[in-house]
């Protein structure tokens, strides 16, 4: 995929892993939360690094499934107005928070858009930079400003945020996300508790990580000619490093990047973790993987080491725990250096 803005969905079942279960199990799925009635009418959070005045939203959009989640795990929804969701995205009946999506409105199936908010006539829009907010696509938050929307920005995009960079670890802005969600909509408390029950599970895989140097990891999101990885602005970074190993581009201040053949070489992967979405299913990605004169002798490949990580627990949101659990468990089971 070549763009700077995370990848499309595969259509496939979701799992309620244990990461998801405790969640749910403090936000209640399908929980709605009533605001402080106390609060004052607007308060000051940070949109990535620039402090904007917000009034509590009533009728919020959300570009896909990461942005939703973090909405639906603090309860809100029925702050939520409705969803957008590219075609590619796996189904909202299969989310764990499909409940939560019943209730609220399916507004496309493409890619957000300034229409789509002000037909919705909504008072808020969740997404990232660079994926959903878009300069060329004629929708950012400055945009939304003048119509008299609000917005938010997913802390990890916000490394290159025109104006306001903001640059956090893909974990610590996840958590800072819910918390300021936690803020706007006066859920502080519940925000909180949601944030301590992630850091917890990431505490508890950081505990039983593989003693040792870190394993090589590569991530293979796309491309033939180039191939499409994770540098350190985007969650399965820290995934791969919670877990014990070390993405063999954690040196790249970038979210979803292209590098060459020649690096991934150089670097000798002794896993792959392959993103799984859209229309190449993670098997193909493997078979080419396998019979690829530029691939077919990496370790990884040799060995037959590879991961398949789905699409919604690679990007920013409470599934990226999920993720981080099933990967743990297939370090530790494959052994020193794999």
């Amino acid at each position: 995929m070549k763009t700077n803005s995370a990848p499309v969905a595969l259509r496939r079942p979701v799992a309620l892993g244990t990461a998801l279960a405790a969640v749910l199990l403090l936000s209640g799925c399908g929980a709605t939360i009533e605001a402080d009635a106390k609060a004052p009418p607007k308060v000051t959070v940070k949109r990535c690094g620039e402090p904007v005045a917000y009034t509590v939203p009533q009728r919020a959009v959300v570009y896909e499934g990461g942005s939703a989640d973090k909405l639906f795990s603090l309860g809100l929804v029925d702050h939520v107005h409705g969803y957008v969701m590219p075609p590619a995205n796996p189904p909202v009946t299969e989310s764990p928070w499909a409940a939560d999506y019943a209730k609220v409105k399916m507004l496309s199936d493409d890619l957000l858009n300034k229409e789509i908010v002000v037909k919705a006539k909504s008072d808020f829009v969740v997404a990232g930079w660079n994926s959903g907010f878009k300069a060329e696509r004629g929708i950012t938050p400055q945009i939304l400003d003048k119509l008299g929307v609000q917005s938010f920005l997913h802390g990890e995009s916000c490394f290159n945020y025109p104006g306001f960079p903001e640059k956090s670890t893909p974990f610590e802005a996840l958590y800072e996300d819910l918390g300021r969600l936690g803020k706007i909509f006066r859920v502080e408390d519940r925000a909180k508790a949601v944030v301590g029950r992630l850091k917890e599970r990431v505490a508890k895989v950081e505990a039983q990580a593989p003693k040792g140097d870190p394993v090589p990891v590569f991530l293979y999101d796309s491309g033939t000619e180039q191939p499409f990885t994770a540098g350190n602005q985007v969650p399965p970074n820290d995934i791969i490093k919670s877990a014990g190993g070390r993405n063999v581009f954690d040196g790249l201040d970038q979210r979803w990047t292209q590098v060459n053949w020649e690096a991934v070489a150089e670097a000798e992967p002794e896993v792959v973790v392959i993103l799984d979405y859209g229309d190449l299913p993670a098997q193909k990605k493997i078979d080419f993987l396998r019979n690829s004169p530029r691939t077919k002798e990496l370790p990884a490949v040799k060995k037959n080491n590879f991961f398949v990580l789905d699409y919604n627990e690679g990007i920013s949101g409470p599934r990226n725990m999920d993720g981080l659990e099933k990967f743990a468990k297939y370090l530790r089971e494959l052994g020193p250096k794999g």
